[in-house]
């Protein structure tokens, strides 16, 4: 019978060390146990977590090792990440616990395999001879892509990006000008730059001289980046008069929106619009879980007549049926605005990027969204870059749920600087996942929008996190989760210029980013081909 060896004793370590290590970089997008810290981003927490990958990695013997490392670490932090989809699957949908703890892993390990694949190029192309900055660079390169290929491929499903943890740390001044997946590849250039192993016949004194002296750049353009982001919020352009907002969260249980507790959700909500005097009324996705023929008679036209006779706007989620289907046509996850009489036009949003299996069915995948009970669980896709609604001088750009995750599909919306929105809502219902860190963890994803495009992000959800946040990424009002009320305040629109970002995004999306990680690695190959070609011509 054969013993396990030091050797082996040392993997399992390292292993081990790995998984805990992605843990807690999931614990670092939100705190998720009760006390002071909890929701909070720790943005120290994800350097450290991600430091220990980058240490092995960069240590590792084999290419092999580096994928089977890095996998690990990501899995274990995409799990943690995004574990309350057990929720959604097993408490609401009603799928058996063991398949529905066994789909969340799969897709953990599944998404991990992006960055298993990064670790793996950079133990192939990255070797002790080249400088520890080379090195940082391919590093946060790989990660970046690796961030972008989760963003894009099959949909995409980048919740839970590493910039995150940094919308209250330096590095989110540079979310206006390189968006959240450029923030990702400055941590992952961070955590390298940090923990790689000096070069080979390298004086180790003059390693740390260098990295004292990337530190010092980093910190001034840091400071510079802090100076340029306050200089532009002291000179931005807001609207002269704020608008007057009301943010109704009317906390329906999950497992009766769609069933007995419509009524008197419909109760709650028409109350809720007729009672409140301010300028703009939002609901929350689906606030009104059935079409509006379906609604209970003269309660729509009482509405309607309200909003007509009022200068008040309020914009309702509610399913619909897809412009030009017949009765029994596919259904849109929308958003309907009530307007004053004087309006020129009615407003209707269409969502964009729908959730997979839980608004559309991706191919092949039936059999799996058969073993669940979810309501208006395959609906149509909306356009992208639809029209604005415009009140009281104010532009806003509408997006439901988790389509604020993809900025880049936002800042479509401000192709045209001149007519570009003045500030942004979003209507959600996280309620499919309990009263979780999914809440806290969604609202940081709308403050690095707000950071990113320069405009302020209005929330209006079912269970949380209902909020305003100012274009600086400030929550400034926010109601607490997991109550029924309306969160009341003030903001004012920002008509000026727009964030590098917003510019950049609104003309080319993520291509920009994807030809500066692709053509660094490539660069890096060339590099790492042309050293170990002269190694081997010359001799070490």
């Amino acid at each position: 019978m054969q013993t396990a060896t030091p050797r082996h004793w040392q993997n399992f370590a390292i292993y081990a060390l790995l998984g805990i290590a992605g843990v807690l970089q999931a614990f670092a997008l939100a705190w998720p146990f009760e006390g002071a810290s909890y929701g909070q981003p720790i943005a120290a927490l994800q350097l450290t977590s991600l430091a220990v990958l980058a240490a092995v990695i960069d240590r590792s013997s084999s290419v092999k090792q580096a994928f089977l490392q890095a996998w690990v670490f990501a899995g274990a932090w995409l799990a943690g990440t995004f574990w309350w989809l057990f929720i959604s699957m097993h408490i609401y949908g009603e799928m058996p616990a063991p398949l529905a703890a066994a789909a969340v892993a799969l897709l953990a390990i599944a998404l991990a395999l992006y960055y298993a694949l990064a670790g793996a190029v950079y133990r192939r192309w990255c070797y002790q001879g080249q400088s520890v900055f080379t090195r940082a660079v391919s590093f946060a390169a790989l990660w970046m892509l690796a961030e972008l290929l989760r963003a894009t491929l099959f949909t995409g499903f980048p919740w839970g990006a590493i910039g995150y943890a940094h919308v209250d740390s330096p590095l989110r001044h540079w979310l206006p000008w390189v968006g959240i997946y450029g923030v990702s590849a400055l941590a992952a250039f961070a955590c390298m730059l940090v923990t790689a192993k000096p070069a080979e016949h390298a004086d180790r004194s003059s390693i740390w001289i260098w990295a004292l002296r990337l530190a010092v750049l980093v910190g001034l353009v840091t400071t510079w980046s802090t100076a340029n982001t306050q200089q532009a919020a002291d000179s931005q352009d807001t609207s002269q008069q704020p608008l007057k907002v009301a943010l109704v969260q009317g906390n329906v249980p999950q497992d009766l929106k769609f069933g007995a507790a419509i009524p008197q959700a419909i109760a709650d909500y028409r109350q809720a619009l007729l009672a409140n005097t301010a300028d703009f009324m939002a609901l929350p996705e689906t606030a009104l879980p059935v079409l509006v023929d379906n609604l209970p008679e003269h309660f729509w036209n009482e509405l309607k007549q309200h909003f007509a006779n009022h200068q008040q706007l309020a914009l309702i989620g509610v399913p619909m049926r897809a412009a030009g289907s017949s009765t029994q046509g596919q259904l849109t996850n929308s958003a309907m605005a009530l307007m004053p009489s004087a309006s020129a036009t009615n407003y209707r949003y269409d969502k964009h990027h729908l959730v997979p299996f839980g608004e559309f069915v991706p191919p092949m995948f039936r059999w799996f969204v058969d073993l669940m009970r979810i309501p208006l669980g395959s609906f149509g896709r909306g356009a992208l870059g639809q029209p604005l609604l415009e009140f009281k001088g104010e532009r806003i750009a509408t997006n439901i749920c988790y389509e604020d995750l993809f900025g880049e599909e936002i800042a479509q919306s401000f192709s045209d600087p001149e007519h570009s929105p003045t500030l942004m809502i979003n209507l959600s219902n996280i309620a499919w996942f309990g009263n979780t860190v999914a809440i806290d963890q969604h609202l940081h994803i709308s403050r690095a929008r707000a950071m990113e495009l320069g405009r302020p992000m209005l929330r209006a959800t079912n269970t949380g996190a209902t909020a305003i946040i100012d274009a600086q990424g400030v929550v400034t009002h926010r109601l607490a989760s997991g109550v029924q009320g309306v969160l009341s305040g003030e903001v004012r629109g920002v008509h000026g210029a727009l964030t590098p970002y917003a510019l950049w995004a609104s003309k080319l999306g993520l291509l920009p980013l994807w030809l500066l990680g692709i053509a660094t690695v490539l660069t890096v190959a060339a590099l790492t081909h042309r050293g170990r070609h002269g190694r081997r011509r010359f001799g070490p």
